[in-house]
């Protein structure tokens, strides 16, 4: 009986590992796809938050272009590294047209990301790459997604296609969409206990 036991214990402790192993790994590939997008508004008045979200349009137009034709985030970060004075160019034309004062400044960034839900899927918290924009004092609430991918536009079945393209798993791109439960809570532990141990970026 104890041997049979034993057996049982080490049946589950094998499974528990490869479990947890794919969850590392789902964590790293989201790590190491994804290029994020961070918004910080002025303050959190109306129109600082309304003029947030007019610049957010004007930095991924000034992308969207030159980002249609790149196949992984490597290229996607260097892409957006050449354009970053385009973009904050772009930003600050944004701001003066709607009569404000404030200037933006736009950066290349790892920081942590809490977890976020979107009309189709969602992402865990974690440490990310981001492209980082921040409005005036940058003292308002965030608006967050994915620059690469282009995963926060479009339908469930353009989710799924895009992230194929993009390399992920299709337990990873199930978990995101929420239909493993149990592996995206995993994925959102690791992410939140990574977070803990970044240094902080200004991110709320």
């Amino acid at each position: 009986m104890k041997r049979h036991l034993r057996r049982i214990a080490l049946l589950l402790f094998a499974v528990i590992c490869v479990y947890g192993w794919g969850i590392a790994t789902d964590s790293q590939a989201l790590r190491d796809q994804l290029l994020r997008l961070h918004v910080v508004g002025a303050s959190d008045s109306k129109e600082d938050q309304d003029v947030k979200l007019l610049v957010r349009d004007a930095v991924l137009q000034s992308l969207e272009e030159g980002l249609e034709d790149v196949k992984d985030v490597d290229a996607a970060m260097d892409y957006v590294a050449r354009m970053l004075p385009k973009v904050e160019t772009a930003a600050n034309r944004c701001l003066a047209a709607a009569g404000f004062d404030d200037t933006v400044s736009v950066s290349l960034t790892e920081e942590a990301f809490p977890t976020r839900e979107y009309d189709t899927f969602s992402l865990p918290a974690g440490i990310y790459k981001a492209l980082r924009v921040v409005i005036g004092e940058g003292e308002g609430q965030n608006w967050w997604c994915v620059v690469f991918p282009q995963l926060c536009a479009g339908t469930e079945s353009e989710f799924v296609e895009t992230a194929s393209v993009a390399g992920m798993s299709d337990e990873l791109t199930a978990a995101l969409e929420g239909d493993y439960e149990i592996r995206f809570w995993l994925l959102e532990k690791l992410g939140q206990l990574k977070n803990r141990f970044f240094p902080s970026s200004g991110s709320e």
